[in-house]
């Protein structure tokens, strides 16, 4: 058994504890942790009890980098573990987290490819082929995809990702205005019946 002599609270950026073990620097632990286990001074540690902090001292970081990385947009369950597995958490770490997350509802596939889907039908509108391949790339099951893809409209989100060009564009020749407005709408994954539509479409309204 050791005994704790002392509890120090970390300079870094970090809400840290250092932890003194017979008056020895020993570990530190996040503050969460060690307010949570109500660590004090005089109080005797044994070995397995040590390794028991060290292991949830493991989770609380991975936790804190988790709702961290969260807090930008929301993420696949996929994409995260990828990230903690980055910084370095174990395997054992990061599916406790995970579990959590998931518990919480704060990791849900669904809702991320619809956020997917919704943002990008918002302010980038691309063919359905597109977006599965994001969100593939993103590690959602396919299943998920389906369900989220599959009511999207290619001529619906064509035409709203052509119209805004379609207006800066001259409608005195027809050619530059296919050659310029068809590749804009094929660098978005659409099929070529989806643009051919979209761009006699739009050259009719610009023209009338």
């Amino acid at each position: 058994m050791k005994k704790v002599t002392a509890l120090r609270l970390g300079r870094g950026r970090g809400k840290r504890v250092n932890i003194y073990l017979d008056d020895r620097f020993a570990f530190s632990l996040e503050a969460e942790v060690a307010v949570r286990e109500g660590l004090k001074v005089g109080q005797e540690l044994a070995t397995d009890q040590i390794e028991a902090l060290a292991r949830l001292d493991s989770v609380q970081r991975c936790l804190n980098v988790a709702t961290r990385y969260l807090s930008y947009r929301p993420r696949s369950e996929s994409e995260l573990r990828e990230r903690l597995c980055q910084r370095g958490f174990d395997s054992d770490s990061v599916e406790v987290v995970l579990g959590r997350l998931r518990e919480q509802g704060l990791v849900n596939d669904v809702d991320f490819a619809q956020f997917w889907q919704d943002n990008r039908q918002s302010f980038s509108p691309r063919s359905r082929w597109l977006t599965r391949l994001e969100l593939r790339r993103k590690g959602v099951a396919e299943e998920i995809i389906d369900q989220v893809v599959s009511a999207a409209s290619d001529d619906d989100s064509a035409y709203r990702a052509a119209l805004g060009r379609a207006r800066r564009l001259p409608v005195s020749d027809y050619q530059g205005f296919r050659r310029r407005l068809g590749g804009y709408l094929k660098r978005r994954g659409f099929s070529y019946g989806v643009i051919n539509n979209t761009v006699e479409q739009l050259w009719q309204q610009m023209r009338d």
